[in-house]
């Protein structure tokens, strides 16, 4: 599409089956057969062409979609990485505890 800079292109595509996908196919399936429905045709039977194009409009919406998504989130954790490298004082490691250290002895009531 063109919403997605050269940057992002260098990411995997994303699965052909993904829910935006499959989402948006039954949102534009739907669609056309509520419009059959509104013109008093039968829903399931008629305009199947327009079934089609509608749930093949909506995978590739969807798709794209996905695309974007992935991009912009691979964006945002490329920042907050550089961000944590740029202030590591911020972010310094925790000194580890066992887990009998973290909780109280037990003493059962009797």
């Amino acid at each position: 599409m063109g919403f997605i800079p050269d940057v992002g292109k260098a990411l995997p595509p994303p699965g052909i089956v993904n829910r935006n996908s499959v989402w948006l196919a039954g949102v534009g399936w739907f669609t056309a057969v509520l419009d059959n429905t509104f013109k008093h045709r039968p829903p399931l039977k008629s305009g199947v062409h327009r079934q089609f194009l509608m749930t093949t409009i909506g995978w590739f919406i969807g798709y794209h979609l996905t695309k974007y998504e992935n991009y912009t989130y691979a964006r945002l954790d490329r920042d907050m990485n550089e961000y944590i490298k740029l202030h590591p004082v911020e972010f310094a490691e925790k000194e580890k505890k066992t887990f009998a250290e973290i909780i109280e002895p037990f003493h059962p009531v009797r």
